[in-house]
């Protein structure tokens, strides 16, 4: 009997080990890149399982350029709605302003025509009495002086009006340009998913599933190396409260997916996953990869901390966030989730820091 029992526990204990060298093969960052299966000799002039890789790779790269021009289009939008809006209000505020003054102006004239229609110099010159004289000089003087100031106050509002429709008329010429951009970078967007979903849905399952282990091991590779420099010697500073709540905020959302566009809570894309942690952490910043390398502080490599942003690609077309240890949270591509990965995986541009 024990023999049985022995003999079961080592199916079970090989069944286990089966499992777990499965799941090592396909992890990418965690373990050592599994070997791909061997493949069926290609048709002449057919491409490479490989070449289909970096194809595919190509034009999510080229999606994710696109994602980055319809978010900046769409932010910007945005501010420019929020323009006009604000603009509207002031036109409203000066055409109350210019209505408040024509009924000074009315008020006057109905005060004249109260005194008899006759000009104040007029009354003045036939008053009888030294001292009505005097009074009158004065109020003569404050009179004259009341409507200047009011005739200046209106043209003031009315060349401040004149400026608002202008401000408008810029700001809607703006958006309209902004909105032709969401547009074609929509399209780009769309037409490279497209293109490269159907590259990948030629694939046999057999092929996808290589397809993914020769994507993971290309990302093993690449790790190993920027590992090889010895740069996490380097990299031993702490976290801020804040890049902490960041990280936090990240490690949330590892297994949602990446859907071009969305900042959250059930999708993320790049920018999205990093712009929103930091929102998190009470720290607003730019929607874009590329915005946030161009307006938040940079720092050097050696001087990384968990809650920077790392900026990938010479178009700074991707975008993560640094957790330690040589790791990185992102939201990859679509046909991915949110997931962790190595911080060398991929051409590091440059690291920027958004509570420097």
């Amino acid at each position: 009997m024990a023999t049985v029992e022995r003999r079961r526990w080592r199916g079970r204990t090989a069944l286990t080990l089966l499992c777990a060298s499965a799941l090592l093969a396909v992890s990418g960052v965690l373990g050592t890149p599994g070997a791909a299966q061997a493949a069926p000799l290609p048709e002449p002039g057919a491409k490479s399982l490989e070449q289909v890789r970096k194809e595919i790779d190509d034009l999510y790269r080229q999606a994710g350029t696109a994602t980055d021009a319809y978010n900046l289009a769409e932010s910007e939008t945005k501010a420019q709605s929020a323009k006009i809006v604000e603009i509207a209000k002031q036109v409203v505020a000066g055409q109350d302003q210019i209505t408040a003054l024509k009924n000074r102006a009315g008020a006057a004239a109905r005060a004249q025509y109260r005194s008899g229609g006759m000009p104040a110099g007029a009354q003045l010159a036939l008053s009888g009495s030294p001292g009505q004289f005097l009074d009158g000089t004065d109020r003569l003087r404050q009179g004259a002086k009341a409507t200047t100031d009011l005739l200046a106050e209106m043209n003031r509002t009315q060349s401040a009006l004149q400026q608002y429709a202008k401000d408008a008329s810029e700001q809607w010429q703006k958006l309209e340009a902004n909105r032709v951009k969401q547009a074609v970078s929509k399209k780009e967007i769309e037409d490279k998913i497209k293109a490269a979903e159907e590259l990948e849905s030629k694939l046999q399952a057999e092929e996808k599933a290589r397809l993914l282990q020769l994507e993971h091991d290309a990302q093993y590779k690449a790790q190993a190396a920027w590992l090889s420099t010895g740069v996490l010697k380097e990299l031993n500073a702490s976290a801020s409260e804040s890049g902490r709540k960041a990280v936090q905020f990240a490690s949330a959302q590892i297994g949602k997916p990446y859907v071009w566009g969305a900042q959250g809570p059930g999708a993320f894309d790049c920018s999205g996953l990093t712009s929103q942690a930091w929102l998190s952490a009470g720290k607003a910043i730019p929607r874009t990869s590329q915005e946030q390398l161009r307006l938040l502080p940079k720092v050097a490599l050696k001087d990384m901390r968990p809650g920077d942003l790392i900026i990938y690609f010479d178009d700074a077309s991707h975008v993560a966030l640094y957790v330690g240890d040589g790791a990185i949270i992102h939201a990859p591509r679509p046909g991915r989730n949110v997931t962790l990965a190595g911080a060398g995986s991929m051409p590091i541009k440059a690291v920027v820091r958004p509570d420097a």
